[in-house]
């Protein structure tokens, strides 16, 4: 029987030690000089965790942070779901579970704001920029337009007001100075037949030092207008 997955949302104050460690232990094993103390630290920048774990044993094989926040641009308020650490083990890749449970969670989260709700996704492999090729219709940045003037201006304000100077601008990339964690090699491979897909590539060449820890900054709009028929079924 193919391993299955359940969800479930944990606001980061509710984490228990065992979940941490937990969730530490599947971080360590796909990122390269993660350390326990940089880990908490992200986690407390954050207000959520979706947590996939076996149904079977009620291990965590996944999870991925939140932040949703409020802030301003050009004098008018806007909601931020800010996307960290996310991950899942080997075993579970191609299980549509993260998407969905995402999704849900973001949905749920965001449903009675009022103003417009951007996801603010920074990526240091290809295989979390694909969650925007899938699923939604319009994102930046993307191989098929350039970005749109206000939409690099608004990228440019979230991330230089999160991440300050290790924020990039030319580039769109952010650069961590101490807690950069490059993928380890064999999670996300950069192979021919993947060099083929024109959105992996695309990713590639924006951001040529990902195996650093580089990691590439994106936006989309979260709404149900914006997604594409796969996240349609992953919202229903």
């Amino acid at each position: 029987m193919s391993p299955t997955l359940t969800c479930r949302t944990v606001a980061t104050t509710d984490l228990t030690a065992l979940d941490i460690e937990s969730m530490f232990s599947v971080f360590n094993e796909n990122f390269e000089g993660a350390t326990i103390e940089n880990f908490k630290r992200d986690l407390n920048d954050k207000n959520w965790v979706i947590q996939l774990y076996d149904s079977i044993s009620g291990e965590i094989q996944g999870f991925s942070t939140l932040a949703l926040y409020e802030t301003m641009f050009k004098e008018k308020k806007i909601s931020v779901v800010y996307s960290g650490d996310t991950i899942i083990r080997p075993a579970y890749w191609g299980t549509p579970e993260l998407p969905k449970s995402w999704i849900h969670t973001v949905l749920e989260k965001s449903a009675n704001m009022q103003q417009p709700v951007y996801w603010l996704l920074i990526s240091s492999g290809y295989k979390t920029y694909r969650f925007l090729t899938v699923f939604y219709k319009e994102f930046y940045p993307c191989h098929q337009h350039s970005t749109p003037p206000e939409m690099k201006e608004l990228m440019d304000h979230l991330a230089s007001e999160r991440f300050g100077d290790e924020y990039h601008l030319e580039s769109g990339v952010v650069r961590f100075r101490e807690s950069a964690t490059p993928l380890r090699k064999g999670v996300a491979e950069v192979t021919d037949e993947r060099l083929r897909d024109e959105d992996i590539a695309f990713y590639l060449e924006k951001n040529p030092h990902h195996d650093q820890g580089d990691e590439l900054v994106c936006i989309t709009r979260i709404h149900p207008d914006n997604f594409t028929p796969a996240g349609r079924r992953m919202a229903r």
